[in-house]
C-alpha cells in the first residue's frame, strides 16, 4: 500500500471539507482541524497538448447475452380445456385413454408432423380420448442461459398447434394429465365426434 504525499490535497477536497462540515461525527478522535484558515485550492493539472492524436476507439464488442425481449401476450391461443368432470375420470382410470404418442427427443418440425397424422387418424378411428406425452423440458441448473428461456418447448407448443385450422376443427379440448398419466410433461387431448 503507498503512502500518499501528505501536501498533496486530493481534487475535491473542498467539496468534502464542505460535507463533513455540516456532520455531527461519531467519534471526535480523528477530526481534521481547519480552524477558520481559509481552504486550499486544489492543484490544477497542466493542460493536455493538441499535437497528440485522440485515441482510437475500439468498435463496442458484442453484448455477451441478447437484449431482453418481454414475452409476447398470450391472448393468441384460447385455452379449450377438457370438461373438468372427464378429465377427473380419465385420470382415475374410468375412462379409457383410446391413443398415445410419445414426442420426446423430436424436433419442432417432427413432432408437429407426427401429431398432425396422429390427431387425423385417431379420429377417423372415432377415438375420443388421446394421451399426447410432450415431456417437461430440460432443466439445467449449470446453464443459467437456458434456465432464463421458458422450459418445454414441444409443452409449449402443443396448444398452438391443436389450434391451428387442420386440426381446431377435430379437437374439443385439451388439458395437463393427472400424475398417473404424466402430470405437466402430458396432455389429455379430447377428440369431437366423427
Amino acid at each position: 500500500m503507498s503512502k500518499r504525499d501528505p501536501r498533496r490535497l486530493p481534487h475535491d477536497f473542498h467539496l468534502w471539507t464542505a460535507v463533513a462540515s455540516t456532520v455531527d461525527p461519531l467519534r471526535r478522535k480523528g477530526l481534521l482541524k481547519l480552524g477558520n484558515v481559509p481552504l486550499p485550492l486544489p492543484v490544477e493539472e497542466p493542460p493536455v497538448s493538441v499535437s497528440q492524436p485522440p485515441p482510437k476507439r475500439r468498435p463496442p464488442r458484442a453484448p455477451f447475452l441478447p437484449p431482453y425481449q418481454a414475452p409476447l401476450p398470450s391472448a393468441a391461443v384460447p385455452a379449450k380445456a377438457v370438461d373438468p368432470a372427464i378429465r377427473k375420470k380419465v385420470g382415475r382410470g374410468r375412462i379409457e385413454i383410446d391413443g398415445r404418442i410419445d414426442l420426446h427427443g423430436m424436433t419442432q418440425n417432427e413432432a408437429r408432423s407426427a401429431l398432425h397424422g396422429f390427431i387425423h387418424a385417431r379420429f377417423n378411428r372415432g377415438d375420443r380420448t388421446v394421451l399426447v406425452i410432450t415431456g417437461k423440458g430440460a432443466k439445467s441448473d449449470s446453464d443459467y442461459i437456458a434456465a432464463m428461456t421458458e422450459r418445454g418447448v414441444l409443452r409449449t407448443m402443443l396448444p398452438i398447434w391443436l389450434n391451428e385450422p387442420s386440426l381446431a376443427p377435430m379437437v374439443s379440448g385439451w388439458s395437463v394429465a393427472a400424475r398417473g398419466h404424466g402430470g405437466e410433461g402430458a396432455w389429455y387431448v379430447r377428440l369431437r365426434r366423427a
